[in-house]
Formats: C-alpha cells, structure tokens, sequence
C-alpha cells in the first residue's frame, strides 16, 4: 500500500467518523441520565436534511449547523416530553421519532429546492479542507489529522470537553446520579426531570450537528437516505463504548476506517467482492465488534449501562 492511499484513506477514516461521534456522544450523555432515545437516526436526518436546505438558500454554513442543531434538540425536546413528563415507554417514542424525521425529511427534500423543486442533485455551499499550518505538515498523520474540514476540528474539540463535563464538573455528577439512581439523586435536591430534559435535549442537538457534517461536508448534497443507518451505528458505538465519550471515538474510527477501505475497493474496481458485500462490511463487523465487547462485558459484570436506563422516574415511586 503506497503511502499516499495510506494518507487517503486515514482522511477518510477521520471523515467518515465525525458524524458518528456527534452523535454517539450526544446519546452517551442522553443515556447516562437515564434516558433512551431510539430516535438519533430520525434526529440525524432532520438535521442533514435542513442543514443542506438552510445553506443553500441563505449561503450561510453558520446558519445551516445552527438551523440544525435547533432542529435536534426540538425533536429531542419532543422525546423528553414524551418520556420525562408523559412518562411514555422510550422505546416506542425512540422509534417513532425516527419514522416521524425519516418521512419528513422525505417530504422536505422534495420541497426545499429552488422553487419547491427537490434538493436532490444542487449544489449549496459546504464545508471545505481548512490546513493548519505547522502541524498539517506533518508527515502522514498531520495531512490525514490536520488537513479537516472545521467540523472535524470541532470533534476534535468536543471530544475531550465533553468527558471534562461528565466525570470532572457538578453538572456531570448530577448527570450521572440521575442515571444511576433518580430517587437519591432526588433526596439531595437534584431536579431530576430538569437534568434529563437538558441532557436528552443537549444529546439532540450534538445528534443534529452529526447529520449536518454529512450533508455539509462529508457527503456535500441531500439523498433520501443520506444517513444509511448511521444513527443506529452510533447507538451501538455507545454500547461499545461503554458509555464513554473517548471510547466512542475509538468505536467512530473503526467504523470510518471500514468504510473508506470499501470505498477504495468499489473506486479502484477488479474486486471479486461484490459492491454490496463491500458496502455492508462497516455494518457487519460494527455488529460483530458490539457482540464480542458485550458478551466480554457481562462475563466481567463491566457493561457500565446507567441502573435507571429507560425506566421512567415517579418522584416517591421504588
């Protein structure tokens, strides 16, 4: 392998995993209040779907991340009621959210163009390769690591922020109480509904954010489908993951890096592999890597899942 495709396809690889990790630590801090939010591919395509619509009526990249986190965290706004204050079962709103936003960004995509024509097949602004300089330089990791999108470079950043505010801040302990055991949490005067609602609305909009990076940058341009299950991939990275942000990234990376190398494959063609045999290889070893980590997880009794995951909480209720 020549060093040039080794480069390509870690840039690729860091691509093709940003939208996983938005989304996968959005639902890691959605989890640990205790809430399951089975919506996230719903929420991922809204957010793609009216981040492409928003850039390429207003030209504005700014907007469009920001018209499609707002849109995140108003669906995720919609599971919290739901779940929170209804008390409704998480797993039947999870997956009604995601055929709610699967359908709708259907609708919209049809109608959002120039004219209410499709968007399917414009081209709107997107987000492009910004280098930083000195450590872009850097041979093969800083052209791979260093040659991103700005995005990307935002991964890089929540990454690292958001395992501060989980294990290292109040905000994060509360978090976590509130996962683990809402009725103690509760008798120390933590508001359990308001931690749950922030946490479920927060994780949205990172989940939003996720799908406008592909609608952005990663895959520049709107396709039914964009996501390609994608939302579910990252429910199963937050498994992986044990419930951790900097795990996810690990999980993200495989996943991207499974993707690019089938990516290369189908371009460079002669393959004896048939093309859908390569395009479900990411999905397939995503499934085997969750089911030996799990299997290895509750033999040790590590899993690490929140106690109070999916059980609704009633204040004076054990």
């Amino acid at each position: 392998m020549s060093l040039a495709l080794l480069v390509s396809i870690l840039a690729v690889t860091i691509q093709a995993g940003t939208s996983l990790v938005f989304a996968s630590v959005g639902e890691i801090f959605t989890e640990r209040s205790g809430v399951l939010n089975l919506g996230l591919e719903g929420i991922m395509i809204m957010g793609a779907v009216t981040a492409f619509a928003t850039a390429f009526h207003t030209g504005s990249l700014l907007l469009a991340v920001i018209v499609a986190m707002l849109v995140g965290g108003v669906l995720a706004t919609i599971h919290a009621f739901l779940s929170v204050t209804l008390r409704a079962d998480q797993v039947v709103s999870g997956l009604a959210l995601t055929l709610f936003g699967i359908g709708l960004s259907s609708f919209l995509g049809q109608r959002l163009g120039p004219e209410g024509k499709p968007l399917v097949g414009l081209v709107g602004p997107k987000f492009s390769e910004v280098p930083i300089p000195g450590l872009s330089q850097i041979p093969v990791v800083g052209e791979a690591l260093f040659s991103q999108d700005l995005l990307v470079y935002l991964m890089y950043i929540l990454v690292p922020v958001a395992s501060y505010l989980l294990y290292r801040t109040r905000l994060g302990l509360h978090l976590r109480a509130v996962g683990e055991s809402p009725d103690t949490a509760d008798a120390m005067g933590v508001s359990v509904a308001r931690v749950r609602y922030l946490a479920t609305i927060g994780g949205g909009m990172l989940m939003g954010l996720g799908g406008a990076h592909l609608s952005l940058a990663y895959t520049p341009g709107w396709t039914e489908n964009l996501t390609g299950g994608r939302g579910w991939i990252a429910i199963a990275l937050v498994i992986f993951a044990t419930w951790d942000p900097f795990r996810a990234v690990l999980g993200a990376i495989l996943f991207g890096g499974v993707n690019a190398i089938q990516f290369r494959l189908q371009a460079a063609g002669g393959s004896v592999i048939p093309a859908a045999v390569l395009a479900m290889m990411p999905y397939i070893l995503t499934i085997i890597v969750l089911t030996v980590i799990t299997v290895y997880e509750n033999v040790s009794r590590r899993l690490g899942a929140p106690a109070a995951l999916g059980i609704p909480y009633v204040r004076g209720e054990r």
